[in-house]
């Protein structure tokens, strides 16, 4: 394996790495999260955590997304290398 495609799987790796541990948290903060709740004056606490746990998913969203479409980019060029140093590699036969 050459130096870049090993640079290039450990990079993937650890962005990948991020995007689970991400993906994890995300759905451990929908876990808590109602559709939808009927208050009164005296559950106005409830209130303030259902609107803190949308603050936090409305953060996370699209950190989520650009770190997929990263790790899916980063995938597809690692095996298109991998590809390419394959077929420099093979030997005609004539």
């Amino acid at each position: 394996m050459s130096p870049t495609m090993y640079g290039l799987s450990v990079a993937w790796g650890i962005l990948t790495g991020i995007l689970i541990i991400l993906l994890i948290y995300r759905s451990t903060l929908t876990m808590h999260e109602d559709d939808s709740i009927d208050l009164h004056e005296t559950e106005s606490q409830m209130h303030k955590d259902q609107m803190q746990v949308l603050v936090k998913m409305r953060r996370i969203t699209p950190i989520v997304k650009v770190l997929g479409a990263l790790s899916g980019v980063m995938i597809l060029v690692i095996a298109g290398l991998f590809i390419y140093q394959g077929l420099n590699g093979a030997t005609t036969l004539q």
